[in-house]
């Protein structure tokens, strides 16, 4: 499966960004994703995910109830609504995939497929 994630930029505080993340190589609906981010001088984080049937979702307590993500299966394409943006959301962000069919929670343990990074940088 190869993730390709977009949708970063600038944006002020209490801003809204989406990402998405494109799938190929894969049935995106076959697979568990997710959201990881890493900002500057500090280790990658868990942000968000969604299992592969869609019906369930995960977030870190940082991003609860300001981020949403959602599956489109037939876009092959994952997003991440990002709201009320904060500066210490500051981050290069992820997408990654567990392996077919695992459950959502492996996407946080062993994610099998990783997308390239997209920057997020919220002003003050």
């Amino acid at each position: 499966v190869q993730l390709q994630a977009s949708g970063g930029g600038l944006v002020q505080a209490g801003g809204y960004l989406r990402l998405s993340c494109a799938a190929s190589g894969g049935t995106f609906g076959d697979y568990a994703v997710g959201w990881f981010r890493q900002a500057p001088a500090k280790l990658r984080e868990f942000v968000a995910a969604i299992s592969w049937s869609g019906g369930s979702t995960l977030y870190a307590d940082s991003v609860r109830g300001r981020f949403t993500i959602s599956g489109d299966n037939a876009k092959n394409t994952m997003y991440l609504e990002m709201s009320t943006l904060r500066p210490e959301d500051t981050a290069i962000y992820y997408c990654a995939s567990a392996e077919r069919e695992a459950p959502i929670v492996a996407v946080i343990r062993t994610p099998a497929y990783w997308g390239q990074g997209t920057l997020v940088t919220v002003s003050s």
